[in-house]
């Protein structure tokens, strides 16, 4: 199954070749074994983890169910973070680019909810993603109609349970019609994911794919030991050092010690940024920006803020922290050595302690090799990002683009488009990495120059 390509499904000609453009070619495992079924219109309950090609099979099944002559939504994807949920729409957006006057919205917390009702009130989309709570608040104040949804599709379902939002998922279901197919995706197959697809589905189709493990190989995986905990900030500093990675993430099980390890970085010129549980929504949405756009090359964070982090070409992955349970490892090491690439996964142990890492290993059923810290020492040179990012105080609800934002930047010959990277359009706000040498170039640009005849003001983010 996993030598398919696309042009073997019976999809529409302009979507292959959208697929085409995107470099969609061959099916991944995940693909391969759901897309049939779902194309079908039944219902599947499928196991595979994050990077696996899940979210472009469900997405692409989705699109086909969608009637554009309805202003109705009759798609819906539930996650359990804003974060995912913002991936998945923009990935459905890309899949999608074929059709015509199609609306898909994210409908997540965070952020003002009048913004939300206004442009429900506008037309309802074709296709909604959103969190479980600010879904229920939409449905409460009858600002969003699902009574026309023939899809459901429960992304990370795990990830739902585990942060308590079962009671949320089946008030949700009780809008939904009975006669509809639901899709359910979770990197694991527990008891109560069983029980919830038991309760939800009708003869789902069961497909297991072991992405992780199937790539585990070009993954490498070490353990660094060290002889004190309070050593560790200090290591850290010096794999960094030595690796010189463009992009790389550090696992810390607390918040104290995420904040801890990134003010050591940072007081070590390195360029690094924290991400947990008590950052308030606009600044998590600013460092997964810094961080995605490669403004930033560490990210400190705990497994549920990242939770939903997908990043191209993630070289490396530390774990400061032993994971409490090997399913967690799986998933953290899961953020490199994607799309066939190497990558490498290190894990701090203190040397005289190391039943958790034997757990790990045991569960996995492989032997880590173990590498003094003293092996991984670097210059002390200082790790900074090539790209900076600047935002600017308008976004999508003014109605500019990417391309608006990028014909300003480059409206001289000060600024190539070579010189401009990815740019993010949130509904208020835009973000726009850039060259470092030219961060100041670029927001005076902005500043001097109306984007769509609209004057704009941008800052340099920190």
């Amino acid at each position: 199954m996993s030598t398919l390509h696309f042009s073997d499904l019976s999809l529409p000609k302009a979507q292959l070749r959208n697929l085409e453009e995107l470099g969609y070619h061959q099916m991944t495992p995940i693909q391969a074994s759901s897309l049939p079924t779902i194309l079908k219109g039944g219902d599947l309950i499928g196991q595979a983890q994050t990077g696996s090609g899940k979210t472009a099979a469900f997405g692409i099944g989705l699109l086909e169910a969608i009637d554009l002559k309805h202003f109705t939504t009759q798609g819906l994807v539930i996650c359990p973070t804003r974060e995912l949920a913002e991936q998945v729409r923009q990935e459905i957006r890309r899949l999608g680019r074929y059709l015509p006057n199609l609306k898909i919205s994210a409908i997540c917390g965070g952020v003002p909810i009048r913004h939300q009702i206004h442009s429900l009130s506008q037309h309802a989309p074709h296709i909604a993603v959103g969190t479980p709570g600010r879904l229920l608040d939409h449905l409460g104040r009858g600002t969003l109609d699902l009574s026309y949804t023939k899809v459901l599709v429960l992304d990370e379902a795990d990830r739902m349970l585990d942060m308590g939002f079962a009671d949320e998922v089946a008030e949700i279901i009780r809008y939904i019609p009975k006669k509809r197919q639901t899709l359910l995706f979770s990197a694991t197959f527990p008891e109560d994911i069983r029980r919830m697809s038991r309760q939800f589905q009708h003869r789902p189709k069961e497909v297991v794919v072991e992405a992780l493990v199937e790539n585990r190989p070009k993954i490498s995986q070490s353990v660094v030991l060290v002889e004190d905990g309070r050593d560790k900030p200090a290591v850290t500093a010096e794999i960094l050092y030595h690796y010189r990675p463009q992009s790389s993430v550090i696992f810390c099980n607390t918040i104290a010690t995420t904040i801890e390890v990134t003010d050591f970085l940072q007081r070590h010129r390195i360029d690094a940024l924290a991400l947990h549980g008590d950052l308030d929504q606009k600044d998590r949405d600013q460092v997964l920006i810094q961080f995605s756009n490669r403004s930033c090359p560490v990210l400190v964070a705990t497994d549920v803020a990242a939770r939903g982090l997908d990043i191209d070409d993630l070289s490396l992955v530390l774990n400061f922290d032993v994971p409490f349970d090997p399913e967690v490892y799986v998933h953290r090491i899961g953020r490199t050595g994607r799309a066939g690439k190497e990558g490498r996964a290190l894990t701090f142990s203190l040397s005289y302690k190391q039943e958790r890492i034997e757990m790990i290993e045991a569960a996995l059923e492989q032997q880590f090799p173990r590498i003094s810290a003293s092996e991984l020492k670097g210059a002390p040179a200082p790790l900074h990002a090539e790209m900076v990012t600047i935002e600017i105080n308008e976004g999508r609800k003014a109605k500019i683009s990417a391309g608006d934002i990028l014909g300003a930047l480059t409206a001289n010959e000060a600024i190539s488009g070579s010189d401009v990277g990815k740019i993010t359009l949130l509904p208020m706000k835009a973000y726009v990495a850039i060259k470092a040498p030219l961060a100041k170039v670029a927001v005076d640009q902005i500043w001097r120059r109306p984007i769509k005849g609209i004057e704009c003001r941008a800052r340099v983010l920190r």
